[in-house]
């Protein structure tokens, strides 16, 4: 007979022997996993781990630098200076007024502002500070203040303050270029950011930096060498800001080019900013390159691009007199000379240039209509229109490396519109029709060179990281603008105007005899908003060139509403030229007539 102790007995022991079973299978089960983590799926929890410890960072490219040559050498005209940027994560700062405090001990500020920062729900970046110097943050990450960190940039460094400002731009903030060679060439000078893993503590504090923390490395950018001439260029720029005041202008624009391969060796506005303090301006005008971004009406400089399209069609020669009425009746209104050229008589191709003929100017373009009549047709229209648009490539940007271009406006054929003739009547001595200074120079130049328009170019070389160079060759957008004979044809008769106005009285315009110097004046009416002309608000232009043997550079300048008397192109603009001619001439830069 078995006892009820037995039979309990027994039920213990079938329990025992279950929890037992259970208890090997679980710790079975445990080494299993434990095998299975520690040795098979050992990295992938590693990594899974660290990942908790880990917080991924840019790291910033070095951004190339620019550079311009000076005498024989090349400089740096753009610097980088390694400043940081203090940040902080939010959801890991432990004591927000003692770490607003410290903060604001170190670099100055508004602790309420830090702290409304350091408060921002839902972000786990938040930027305290920009540029701050190592020594402020040395002394911030010695704190060791939990959700608090920097981060090393380079910031642009401008050593000649405002020289080429508008030319260069700058760099926000954010490490991007704007405005100028910082905005066009942005990708090539910023290079490709890197990604830092730095391990932190529980608190978020990054630990010991090493170069295993590094993941990917960042790739500099590449040097930008410009075309520049910086002598050239800093002496353009203090002309133009003694004839700014004397003329007492709105804005004062100039370009120095080498018309055989489309490179501006010197190009400056006046007023400017310095870009060390580019946050500091309040009229953003101030940012733009007004040689290349804005367009205005050119005034009787569009004469020396009139005139060579009329050879180059054969509508009339360069010798070629004909009978000047001193005014012409266009779709209802009068075009008329000046007063001072003597009424109705015999001119030539060479007085339309030095007496500027407005009347003279239409006359071609009757000619390119039909030789021998006095009415402008379709055809000359088409013609006009083409040499302007696809010839001297008016009405589009010429894509020089800045930031903002304009393209200008030429007006479209349009043979419906009642007044069309009288548009381009117009247009043919530089009115209705608008360009930038760069446009108007690269389509001058492509008449001057022999018919090849060449680019216009701020850009020489690009230097890689390595130290490859990349030379920027010159780019051909356009054969046989003109014959080449064209040219040889317009630079006497731009001399001509130039020693007209010397015979005139202009001293300042005499230059010595063996150097050759031709050019023309414009003085453009500037548009009403509502319509129509100031009677009394002109804007000056010249355009020129300087030599030797040949012509060597060209030059045009801008000169918008100046407040003088007579003429604005003779009395603001001519002198700007004049100065920019001896001054090439006298420095050495021009190689005399052999």
């Amino acid at each position: 007979m078995v006892s009820s102790n037995d039979n309990k007995d027994d039920s213990i022991n079938a329990r025992l022997k279950l929890w037992y079973g259970l208890l090997v299978i679980v710790i079975v089960v445990f080494i299993i996993q434990l095998f299975n983590i520690e040795v098979i799926h050992y990295q992938k929890y590693k990594n899974k781990a660290l990942s908790y410890q880990l917080e991924a960072y840019n790291i910033p490219a070095t951004r190339g630098l620019i550079e311009a040559k000076e005498g024989n050498s090349i400089v740096p005209i753009v610097l980088n200076q390694e400043l940081y940027t203090l940040y902080a994560d939010p959801p890991l700062i432990k004591n927000l007024n003692k770490t607003a405090s410290r903060v604001t001990s170190v670099i100055g500020g508004n602790v309420n502002n830090y702290k409304s920062l350091m408060s921002i729900k839902g972000t786990q970046y938040v930027i305290l500070a920009h540029k701050i110097t190592a020594s402020q943050n040395s002394k911030i990450l010695s704190y060791k203040m939990p959700g608090i960190g920097s981060q090393g940039q380079d910031y642009r460094a401008y050593p000649d303050g405002s020289l080429a400002a508008q030319v260069l731009g700058f760099v926000n903030n954010s490490g991007v270029g704007e405005y100028g060679l910082e905005q066009a060439m942005n990708k090539q000078l910023s290079g490709t950011p890197g990604r830092l893993k730095a391990i932190t503590d529980a608190n978020g504090v990054p630990l010991a930096a090493s170069k295993g923390n590094i993941d990917i490395p960042p790739k500099p950018g590449d040097n930008v060498v410009t075309t520049l001439n910086l002598s050239m260029q800093a002496q353009m720029e203090k002309i133009l800001a003694s004839e700014y005041k004397k003329t007492k202008s709105h804005q004062l624009s100039a370009i120095i080019m080498n018309p055989y391969n489309g490179q501006v060796l010197a190009m400056a506005n006046y007023p400017t900013y310095n870009p060390n303090n580019y946050q500091n301006v309040s009229n953003q005008k101030l940012f733009q390159n007004a040689a290349v971004d804005y367009a205005i009406e050119p005034g009787s400089t569009m004469k020396t691009l009139t005139t060579p399209t009329a050879i180059n069609v054969g509508a009339i020669t360069p010798s070629e007199s004909f009978y000047d009425p001193a005014h012409w009746v266009i779709d209802g209104f009068n075009i008329h000379d000046i007063s001072i050229d003597g009424g109705a008589r015999e001119q030539n191709i060479a007085s339309i240039l030095s007496l500027s003929l407005n009347t003279g100017a239409t006359w071609m373009l009757m000619q390119m209509s039909n030789k021998g009549h006095t009415q402008i047709t379709a055809k000359g229209i088409d013609t006009w229109h083409n040499y302007m648009v696809n010839h001297f490539r008016l009405g589009q940007p010429t894509g020089i490396e800045q930031g903002y271009q304009a393209s200008g406006y030429v007006p479209p054929p349009d043979m419906a519109d009642p007044s069309i003739n009288l548009t381009y009547a117009n247009t043919a001595f530089g009115q209705g029709v608008t360009m930038t200074a760069i446009q108007q120079l690269a389509a001058f130049n492509s008449v001057i060179d022999g018919g090849i328009y060449f680019k216009p170019t701020l850009v020489s070389e690009l230097i890689s990281p390595s130290g490859k160079i990349v030379v920027n060759k010159p780019k051909i957008l356009e054969k046989n603008v003109v014959a080449p004979s064209v040219g040889k044809d317009m630079i006497p008769l731009l001399q001509n105007v130039v020693k007209a106005y010397l015979h005139g009285g202009s001293t300042f315009m005499n230059f010595p005899a063996n150097y050759i110097v031709g050019g023309k004046t414009g003085t453009a009416q500037v548009a009403a908003p509502t319509g129509g002309y100031y009677k009394n608000i002109f804007n000056g232009t010249y355009i020129g060139f300087v030599g030797g043997d040949q012509p060597q550079y060209t030059i045009i300048v801008y000169n918008i509403k100046p407040n003088v008397a007579g003429y604005a192109g003779t009395n603001a603009s001519q002198p700007v030229f004049a100065d920019l001619a001896h001054m090439l001439i006298n420095e050495g830069y021009v190689i005399p007539r052999t």
